[in-house]
């Protein structure tokens, strides 16, 4: 399994990351700093969303990231309740907005639906 970053670490490599293509991003949840999960809405700026939750590839042990809510672009209200719902399950969940008309969010790691 590869070592994992500090979520707050992690939060701000990305948030840099982005803003190096000019993709804004903002933190709409801030979690715990250690042990916090990053959640990501993929916010394309003309009413559909996409959430991007982690995961772990348990072969590899490497981080991959699952389509929380579904392999299609989703109302930005239904991304929304998806984001209420995994925070009322757990508070220390950081939550960061990327939009971006095309739908770009920048992770090196693996995205499955």
């Amino acid at each position: 399994m590869e070592p994992r970053l500090k979520a707050e670490i992690w939060i701000k490599a990305h948030i840099r990351k982005c803003a190096f293509w000019n993709i804004p991003v903002f933190v709409v949840h801030r979690g715990d700093e250690t042990a916090g999960i990053p959640l990501i809405k993929i916010n394309r700026l003309n009413g559909n969303c996409m959430c991007l939750s982690p995961m772990t590839d348990f072969e590899t042990g490497a981080r991959q990231w699952y389509q929380a809510t579904g392999p299609d672009w989703v109302a930005e209200d239904i991304a929304d309740t998806y984001i209420q719902k995994q925070l009322k399950n757990d508070r220390d969940l950081w939550v960061i907005e990327i939009e971006d008309a095309e739908g770009r969010h920048m992770l090196d790691e693996k995205i499955i639906s």
